[in-house]
C-alpha cells in the first residue's frame, strides 16, 4: 500500500475521498436511526437502507451516462450534485416528514452508483494495473476504518443536535471532495466512440459481465451472497432491540466494532489478492459472513461484538476482490458501465432481501433468519472458492508467448490475466 500512496496523483484523490467517506460514515446510519426515532419501527428503519439500494436497478443506464464523459470533471460535478441532494433533509421535523428521508436516501443511492462508477474508471486511469489491488485496499481500509468513529459521532451528533446538522456535515464533505479532486491534473481518456445504438451501449456492461468467465462467476456467487446478506440490514435493529434490549442508537456501537474488522480486512486484502487471486478473495469475504451471522443467533453482547468484527473483515475482502477483478478484466472505455452493472447485479438481490427483511422481521424470529443467512453465505462462498482458478494470483499468471503477426513475434511476453481483455472478449 505504501507504493501506491507515494504517487502524488493518487494521494490527492485519496484526500478528496477521505472527506466524502467521512461524511458518508456519519450520515447513512443516522438516517436509519432518525427514521427509527420518528416512527418507533425497526422495519421502517431498515427500509431506509432499502431506499438507498433500490435505485441500483438503474445502474446500466447510469454506467452508460458515466462512460460518455471524462472521468475527473464528471466525478467533481457528481460530488457537487450529491451535496445538493441532501438539502431537503433540513426540512424534516416529525413523523409526517419521513418520506423526505426516504426520498433523499433514494437519490443518494442513485448518486452512489454514479460516484462509484466514475471512481472505478478514475482509479484505473491513475494507477498501474499491478497496483490496483493496493489502491482499492487503501480506500477500503479507510472506508471501514472510519466506522470506528463515524457511526458513534453520527449517533452522538444526532442525539445532541438532530439530523439537520448531520445533513450539513454531509454536504460539506461532498463539496470538499469536489474541490480537492478538482485540483487533480491527469491526462483524460477521450470517451469511447458512440457508433452503436444507445440501447446496445447501455447493455454493453451486462454483456461483458456475462461473457467474461471470472466476472460471471464472481457476480453470480456474490449476487447470491448479497441476497442473503441484505436481510441483516433490517435484522440488526431487531437484534439490538429484542435481543440485547438496548436503544436503536446502540447499532452505532456495533457498526463501530465492525469498523475494526473492516480496518483489518482492508489492510489484509491486497495480500489476499496476491495469494488467492480476485475471485478467491471474494470467496473468502462472502464465506466469512456465514459464521458472523450464525453467532448473532444467540443474543450475547460479547458474542455480538465478535460477530460484527468478523462481518467487518468480510466486507473489504469482497469489495477489493470484486473491484480489482473488474478493473483488470474490463476495457477502459467500458469500465463505467461494467462497474455500474456489477452494482446492479449485486445490489438488486440485496435490495429485495432488505425489503423482505423489513417485512419478515415483524413476522419471524430474527434468530431463525440469521441462521438462514449464515448457511446461505457459506454456500455462496464455497461456490466462489471453486471458481478461484479463473483469476489466479499474480504469481501464478505465467507469461506466454504472443502469437506472431504477419510472421513477426512481438518483443516481450504477455502475462495471462493481468492485462484487461479487449472489447471482443
Amino acid at each position: 500500500m505504501r507504493t501506491v500512496l507515494r504517487r502524488p496523483d493518487f494521494r490527492l484523490l485519496f484526500g478528496g475521498l477521505l472527506a466524502s467517506m467521512a461524511a458518508e460514515s456519519i450520515l447513512l446510519l443516522a438516517l436509519a436511526i432518525w427514521v427509527k426515532d420518528l416512527t418507533g419501527s425497526d422495519g421502517l428503519a431498515g427500509a431506509t437502507i432499502f431506499a438507498v439500494i433500490a435505485p441500483m436497478t438503474l445502474a446500466p443506464l447510469v454506467g452508460w451516462f458515466v462512460d460518455r464523459y471524462p472521468r475527473r470533471p464528471f466525478f467533481v460535478a457528481a460530488n457537487l450534485v450529491t451535496a445538493a441532494l441532501l438539502t431537503p433533509l433540513l426540512t424534516v421535523r416529525d413523523r409526517a416528514d419521513v418520506w423526505i428521508i426516504y426520498a433523499v436516501a433514494a437519490l443518494y443511492g442513485l448518486s452512489y452508483i454514479t460516484l462509484s462508477a466514475a471512481l472505478s474508471g478514475l482509479i484505473r486511469q491513475l494507477v498501474p494495473v499491478e497496483l490496483l489491488a493496493d489502491a482499492n485496499g487503501v480506500l477500503q481500509t479507510v472506508r471501514q476504518g472510519l466506522r470506528l468513529i463515524g457511526p458513534l459521532a453520527g449517533a452522538g451528533l444526532y442525539a445532541a443536535v438532530g439530523g439537520w446538522t448531520l445533513a450539513v456535515i454531509g454536504m460539506l464533505g461532498f463539496v470538499s471532495a469536489a474541490v480537492v479532486v478538482g485540483a487533480l491534473r491527469t491526462a483524460e481518456t477521450p470517451p469511447a466512440g458512440r457508433g452503436l445504438r444507445w440501447s446496445a451501449e447501455v447493455g454493453a456492461g451486462l454483456r461483458h459481465l456475462a461473457g467474461e468467465p471470472a466476472l460471471r462467476r464472481a457476480l453470480l456467487g456474490y449476487g447470491l451472497g448479497s441476497l442473503a446478506m441484505g436481510f441483516s440490514e433490517s435484522l440488526i435493529f431487531a437484534y439490538v432491540d429484542q435481543g440485547l434490549r438496548r436503544d436503536a442508537a446502540f447499532v452505532g456501537v456495533l457498526v463501530t466494532v465492525q469498523g475494526i474488522g473492516g480496518l483489518v480486512g482492508g489492510l489484509l486484502s491486497p495480500a489476499v489478492v496476491r495469494r488467492a487471486g480476485e475471485v478467491g478473495t471474494l470467496a473468502a469475504g462472502v464465506a466469512f459472513f456465514g459464521p458472523a451471522s450464525l453467532a448473532l443467533v444467540y443474543p450475547n453482547l460479547w458474542l455480538g461484538f465478535l460477530a460484527v468484527l468478523l462481518a467487518g473483515v468480510s466486507l473489504p475482502l469482497t469489495m477489493v476482490g470484486l473491484h480489482t477483478l473488474i478493473q483488470r478484466r474490463t476495457p477502459s472505455g467500458l469500465i463505467g458501465r461494467v462497474a455500474a452493472a456489477s452494482e446492479a447485479v449485486v445490489s438488486g438481490p440485496q435490495a429485495l432481501s432488505i425489503g423482505a427483511g423489513a417485512l419478515l422481521v415483524g413476522v419471524l424470529d430474527y434468530r431463525v433468519l440469521f441462521a438462514l443467512i449464515g448457511l446461505a453465505t457459506l454456500l455462496a462462498g464455497g461456490f466462489l472458492w471453486h471458481g478461484r482458478t479463473l483469476s489466479p494470483p499474480p504469481t501464478a499468471r505465467l507469461p506466454v508467448p504472443r502469437r506472431p503477426v504477419d510472421g513477426v513475434v512481438p518483443a516481450g511476453p504477455e502475462v495471462v490475466g493481468t492485462t484487461p481483455p479487449g472489447p471482443g472478449r
